[in-house]
């Protein structure tokens, strides 16, 4: 297995990322990385936790006006529960995930981790929840 280990305090995670999802995300630098991935022809879909993005006028900011697909979840209990999940995929070539929220918290603050993996069989399991997790959670 190809692994690499990222902490917050020694680089950031900007520009490696494509369908995510997000317990939290409240970054502008990460919605600018969005941004330029979807410029390049990367097709970004976002399933976030409804309760935060409900509590956030910040998340609801960088997703407004259509800027990225995004759905909303929550956990296996209904609306009390939460979508904890904090991965990403990158073009089914990389899994991204670890303690890392996609805050600016997580960006400037807290010390946080993210592991990218590059191994197959792994990146289809999370890709198969992703599609899960995006074909349960609602629009807006």
């Amino acid at each position: 297995m190809t692994a690499e280990v990222l902490f917050t305090r020694e680089r950031s995670v900007a520009g490696r990322i494509d369908d995510a999802a997000l317990y939290r995300f409240t970054s502008d630098r990460l919605a600018r990385a969005l941004d330029e991935a979807q410029e390049r022809g990367v097709r970004v879909r976002l399933v976030l936790d409804r309760g935060k993005y409900e509590e956030s006028e910040t998340t609801r900011r960088l997703l407004a006006a259509g800027r990225f697909a995004f759905r909303l979840g929550h956990g296996r209990d209904g609306a009390g529960s939460k979508m904890h999940h904090k991965f990403a995929l990158l073009d089914d070539s990389a899994l991204l995930t670890g303690s890392y929220n996609w805050t600016t918290e997580s960006e400037e603050q807290n010390y946080e981790n993210l592991l990218v993996l590059r191994e197959p069989k792994l990146i289809a399991n999370y890709r198969a929840e992703f599609e899960a997790l995006w074909a349960e959670a609602s629009e807006t």
